[in-house]
């Protein structure tokens, strides 16, 4: 059996939330993707599956007449192909599943961001809604996208 030791933290007050202003302070305009890639609704399965692959995204923003109108996740793409897609064992049934459009799998609706917004805000939204991306839209226009990696490639620089 073992005995749990804890030790009290050891930190400074004013370090602690000095580095907390400071990383509250740069807002999701400064760490966004600011020319995400965008499908309309009637893409087929196909192309968004090969998009995905071949660019190494994991979040495609689905536009119609220039508004968002949802978001396709690489996990939306995995849960609608035929796990036989490209093996001996494939049917026509298989086959048919990137058929499908954008429309069909995407989450409408979408949690978005605002490019004022802080990176801890857009953080808190990520975190409540269990989601990993924010298209970010300024007065109803898609300007950008911010998503996990984003987050956490912006907490790493400023670690202290």
């Amino acid at each position: 059996m073992f005995d749990l030791i804890c030790r009290p933290a050891r930190f400074s007050l004013t370090t602690d939330l000095d580095m907390t202003q400071t990383k509250t302070a740069m807002t999701i305009a400064d760490i966004m993707s600011r020319e995400p890639e965008c499908v309309s609704p009637d893409t087929s399965l196909m192309e968004i599956r090969h998009l995905l692959d071949q660019r190494g995204f994991h979040h495609l923003l689905v536009v119609e007449d220039g508004s968002l109108v949802g978001v396709i996740s690489d996990r939306d793409v995995l849960r609608t192909l035929s796990p036989f897609l490209d093996t001996r064992s494939e049917t026509p049934r298989d086959v048919r599943t990137l058929a499908e459009q954008a429309s069909d799998l995407m989450r409408d609706d979408p949690v978005t961001a605002t490019p004022g917004m802080t990176v801890r805000e857009a953080a808190t939204l990520l975190l409540d809604h269990a989601i990993s991306s924010l298209p970010v839209v300024d007065d109803g226009t898609l300007v950008g996208i911010v998503t996990t990696k984003d987050m956490l490639e912006y907490y790493r620089g400023h670690d202290a």
